[in-house]
């Protein structure tokens, strides 16, 4: 090949070489989305904005979201139109109702009897659970209701206006924004090289001979973390855990996950302290035995008499 023939290549090749942002990267984003019909305020990472609506916040943190393009961390059309954009470009982009929360559909409006409705919820508007689907009571006639089980923003098309703050590269960030966007929980972690033995079969080339295997020290990047008290008594987190930490280890790719369950010492000095008060309450000590001695006596207790009262029976 030429000179001339290889710089073609080259140029070619680099031409090929998609540009921006692409599936597979960590980007941190803040976007606002809201029904393109009425304006109604969808979701937001702007507390600003949150704040003037009237969100009830709660403990609810507004703040950048680590997503990864291609993963379905947003809809499709918004994660399209960033593809190939950079780190600072903002978008607007209109999401059909049908690739966001889907077509209103008349058949899931049904009518149930009232009494698969708790009784605290039978009136119109409240969200419900029946037979595993989520819905909404219309209307409450007699023993009769009108459920609702369509998502409550079926049939709205979204607005979403968005902007790239920027690319997150760091694993441990990038394992954070994961869990971030499945539990609102700060959480301490880190990634360490730990030497580790495992059990490896031993190579044989006889196939019917029994597999042998040799105790072998591997190399293994470890993921730590720090579980909180909240994430521990989570139910996303207890029924989820090994499919979201399996995600987790794909995407920053690291060889497992370690969860540690710390427990604060001042924690079970004071639970320590309080159980020595409950002890001094049943009388621990020699003095407090002979209180109770005394007031046996006082009583007028025979341990005899009871333990013969029992062999009688």
């Amino acid at each position: 090949m030429s000179d001339q023939q290889e710089a073609e290549a080259a140029d070619d090749a680099d031409a090929e070489e998609p540009e921006g942002l692409q599936a597979g990267d960590f980007i941190e984003l803040a976007y606002t989305a809201r029904t393109v019909e009425d304006g109604d305020l969808v979701d937001t990472t702007d507390q600003e904005v949150a704040d003037e609506e009237g969100v009830d916040t709660g403990d609810q943190e507004f703040s950048p979201r680590t997503i990864v393009l291609g993963e379905g961390h947003i809809f499709e059309p918004v994660e399209d139109d960033i593809i190939g954009k950079e780190v600072g470009d903002t978008g607007t982009v209109v999401v059909p109702a049908a690739d966001a929360f889907g077509e209103y559909d008349e058949s899931e409006v049904r009518t149930v009897s009232a009494e698969k409705i708790p009784e605290d919820d039978r009136y119109p508007g409240a969200h419900v659970d029946i037979e595993g689907q989520h819905g909404h009571v219309e209307t409450i006639i007699g023993g009769r209701a009108r459920v609702d089980f369509n998502h409550m923003l079926a049939g709205q098309d979204i607005e979403y206006q968005y902007e790239v703050l920027g690319e997150v590269t760091d694993r441990v960030e990038k394992a954070q924004g994961l869990l971030s966007m499945y539990f609102d929980v700060d959480l301490d972690m880190h990634i360490e090289t730990d030497e580790v033995e495992e059990e490896v079969e031993v190579e044989s080339e006889d196939e019917d001979e029994e597999p042998e295997f040799e105790t072998e020290t591997v190399e293994k990047e470890t993921l730590y973390i720090e579980q909180s008290p909240q994430l521990q008594f989570n139910q996303q987190w207890m029924m989820g855990k090994q499919q979201i930490l399996q995600q987790v280890m794909d995407q920053i790719d690291v060889d497992r996950v370690i969860v540690q369950e710390i427990i604060d010492g001042g924690g079970m000095g004071g639970m320590m302290g309080g159980m020595g008060g409950m002890m001094g309450g049943m009388g621990g000590g020699e003095e407090d035995l002979g209180d109770i001695e005394d007031a046996l006596e006082d009583a007028d207790v025979d341990a005899d008499e009871i333990v013969d009262e029992l062999d009688e029976e």
